[in-house]
């Protein structure tokens, strides 16, 4: 079964960077206004960010559990967008602060040891919220081993099981009952190189949704690749395969577009399809959150043709490249009020995304080296520039 088509990145160097440094990024945000508790006495521009806590969300928590609730940004040295933020000057500051002030999760995964992954959360946690417990913490767990290219010779042995199930526990321990949006395994479909049916990650995937989703106040949203993967006519079916086995019941819903470039409006076609085929099989109320944070200019991994690979192609250089070229613009502003985004979304769309999806977010991370680590503050400074929604997300 192929899975992945010519073009998909080498994963191997994405896991290899993310074992060495603690990476960050992506989730939640609302309306059309950019969420930030910055420190005004940092400069104008994150004061002003302070005063653009955004307006609760027109849909209601009864639907949508992201609706309604502020956001904070985190803003310490695990947000890698943070520091070269922090000690820029002038325009480049600003331009920074497109990135560095936009609520984004950060990133957990084995390279935190089981031992400190609790104190890591907490500390995350009570950082984000700043002594407000009501603002909804966004966080992305990347836990599993091996995962991308060497989980397709070998299933998750015993003692890695062990390890994850101790980790996951600890982390579920320390979130607790803070209100958190959290997206589950980037990139969760490489988990058919196994047999979902059999498949230690599978279970484990589950015991990770059936664990984080006990919290009170958690939403699990698993990811399922991009509208452009799993491709083709047996996508859908592809991606109900991996599900069925790794704990949807569990979870709030699917979460879509975490490393792709894909078109939002086909994710949200995407998101729907698969939600739909969910219900089909008696697993009803999901929603789905989308990364809009690598969407600004959307293409398909398989269009790609430039002299890098696709997880690390380039950042548009015009707000107006043709829509061939494969390079990468950043995307509508985070929101959970989907109805009203400010992407000029069809009519069609905006009715699927209200059924369907409680949040466009940025838990993508294009400013990244391989959307991983280091931060790669050229590519962040062209994406900034040519950021086409800039004054929609209060910039």
């Amino acid at each position: 079964m192929p899975l992945l088509r010519a073009g998909r990145p080498r994963l191997s160097t994405r896991l290899r960077t993310l074992a060495a440094v603690g990476v960050t990024t992506a989730v939640v945000a609302t309306a059309a206004a950019v969420v930030t508790t910055a420190d005004a006495s940092a400069d104008p521009a994150a004061a002003a960010a302070t005063a653009r806590d955004f307006a609760p969300a027109a849909r209601s928590t009864a639907d949508n559990p992201l609706a309604g609730r502020k956001l904070a940004v985190y803003k310490g040295d695990g947000e890698l967008a943070w520091p070269p933020y922090r000690a820029a000057r002038g325009k480049q500051k600003k331009l920074l602060g497109r990135i560095a002030l936009t609520p984004k999760a950060k990133w957990f995964g084995s390279f935190i040891p089981d031992n400190k992954i609790a104190r890591s959360v907490e500390r995350y946690i009570a950082d984000s919220q700043k002594g407000d417990p009501e603002k909804l913490v966004q966080m992305t767990f990347f836990r599993m081993v091996p995962w991308e290219a060497a989980f397709k010779k070998r299933d998750v042995n015993a003692r890695e099981a062990a390890s994850y199930k101790r980790w996951m526990n600890a982390a579920a321990s320390a979130i607790g009952d803070a209100h958190v949006a959290l997206v589950l395994q980037p990139d969760g479909p490489i988990s058919l190189f196994q047999n979902p049916a059999r498949s230690r990650a599978a279970s484990l995937l589950a015991y990770s949704a059936r664990v984080l989703s006990a919290q009170p106040n958690t939403s699990v949203y698993i990811e399922v690749g991009a509208a452009d993967w799993p491709y083709g006519r047996s996508g859908v079916k592809n991606v109900m395969r991996f599900l069925l086995h790794s704990g949807i019941e569990y979870a709030r819903g699917i979460a879509l577009n975490g490393t792709h470039f894909t078109a939002t409006p086909k994710d949200v076609q995407r998101a729907a399809s698969v939600i739909q085929a969910l219900g089909k099989r008696g697993i009803t109320g999901k929603g789905a959150v989308i990364n809009t944070s690598n969407s600004g200019h959307p293409w398909e991994f398989g269009d790609y043709k430039g002299p890098r690979i696709a997880d690390d192609a380039p950042a548009c250089r015009t707000a107006h490249e043709p829509k061939r070229k494969t390079c990468v613009m950043l995307g509508i502003p985070p929101t959970t009020d989907v109805a009203r985004a400010a992407g000029g979304f069809s009519a069609r769309t905006k009715a699927l995304a209200e059924k369907y999806v409680d949040a466009y977010l940025w838990f993508g991370r294009p400013w990244l080296n391989y959307q991983a680590a280091p931060f790669d503050k050229r590519q962040a400074l062209t994406l900034a520039r040519t950021w086409k929604y800039a004054k929609a997300a209060g910039f």
